[in-house]
């Protein structure tokens, strides 16, 4: 709870006047692999929706969008930077050798479902497009399932904070 206070303290000013156009910059890169706390910043985006200072509409379209093309980004890096970009970088995020295996044999088994649910876990979600990219998924295949999962986790994330957040500024406290 105290890194999501604390992420929720730094971000809302700038979200606060940056609007809908500061969680789709950082969904955006959260989206294809950069280290940014994307779930605290939609949470706080869609708390101030709950209080008027931003549009709910506008926060919802930014964090799909973002998700989508993030995700799409991804896709291409690994497309054409593939298994190679990973195995050099992984190491700086935390992605072991043994790691980057486990995701590559979990896409194996079951690439549409592991691309739609992988939103919704840390580490998945900035890898899944690379990943997917790497392995030569077809890219109809991967905006299909990747839309699935972006429309899901941007649901659950900015909807339900929206109304349900004032439990959210109680525990704040």
């Amino acid at each position: 709870m105290h890194y999501l206070h604390d992420g929720y303290a730094w971000l809302i000013p700038h979200i606060a006047a940056y609007g809908a156009i500061a969680i789709f910059v950082i969904i955006y890169f959260e989206s294809f692999g950069a280290p940014l706390p994307g779930e605290t910043g939609v949470i706080a985006a869609a708390l101030l929706a709950s209080q008027g200072e931003l549009s709910i509409v506008a926060v919802y379209a930014a964090v799909f969008c973002a998700a989508i093309l993030g995700d799409s980004t991804g896709f291409l890096v690994g497309h054409f930077g593939g298994h190679r970009l990973l195995e050099k970088f992984g190491p700086y995020i935390k992605l072991t050798p043994d790691r980057l295996d486990m995701l590559e044999a979990k896409f194996r088994k079951g690439g549409l479902w592991f691309i739609a649910v992988a939103r919704f876990l840390p580490l998945c979600r900035q890898l899944n497009g690379v990943i997917a990219g790497s392995m030569a998924m077809p890219w109809h295949l991967f905006l299909a399932a990747n839309a699935v999962g972006a429309f899901a986790w941007t649901t659950v994330y900015v909807l339900g904070p929206y109304f349900f957040g004032h439990l959210f500024h109680h525990a704040a406290r």
